[in-house]
């Protein structure tokens, strides 16, 4: 079985992953378990930049195949903030209970066809030879007016998806079939195939 690397340390993340990815034959490792510490400079401007840079990265120090993605929610009414800082709004640690709130408060009265936001998720497979390949996935949707649901993480708790009436939070079924993140591996699995295909 070929292994490899998803270059992240969320669990929540990674399970996602490997729950959309279950049908290839792939070990999926996190950087927990490829015992890999890393320190990565997210510096791009877009997700896709930011992908790039983490998947680069492990694999120059790995010289492995390695899958890595950059991923936010963009609120239309702040200006498509928190965008690729949305794990770093209001502070690295600051809980994400405190950040959903946060952008709930900001968008107080303002009425729902305003309150349109994404989730965006860009993938990127680094080859050992420097051969970097991109695939992108977007989930659109609304802020809700309240924190629902226990699902997930991240900002799930308040993003509104009208087809399913309830937040990603609360879709815990669903949520692996149509997520950004979802779209985006579903659209890399061609490439992923072929690495299989080939080993």
């Amino acid at each position: 079985m070929k292994s490899i690397i998803f270059a992240t340390s969320n669990e929540g993340k990674m399970d996602e992953v490997r729950e959309i990815l279950k049908d290839l034959d792939l070990n999926l490792m996190s950087l927990k378990d490829a015992n890999i510490s890393i320190d990565i400079d997210e510096n791009g401007k877009s997700f896709e930049e930011n992908a790039i840079i983490k998947a680069r990265t492990v694999c120059e120090k790995t010289g492995q195949i390695v899958l890595a993605d950059d991923s936010g929610l963009e609120v239309d009414y702040l200006d498509k903030a928190p965008g690729i800082y949305s794990a770093r709004f209001l502070g690295e640690d600051t809980p994400y209970s405190i950040k959903n709130q946060y952008i709930i408060d900001q968008l107080k009265n303002v009425s729902f066809n305003e309150r349109s936001a994404r989730f965006v998720c860009a993938i990127a497979c680094a080859f050992p030879k420097g051969e970097v390949i991109t695939r992108e996935g977007v989930l659109e949707g609304y802020i809700a007016d309240k924190i629902s649901g226990s699902h997930g993480f991240g900002y799930d708790p308040i993003f509104y998806v009208p087809e399913y009436d309830c937040t990603t939070a609360e879709m815990p079924n669903i949520k692996n079939k149509i997520s950004h993140r979802a779209r985006a591996l579903q659209a890399m699995k061609e490439v992923l195939e072929k690495i299989i295909a080939t080993n």
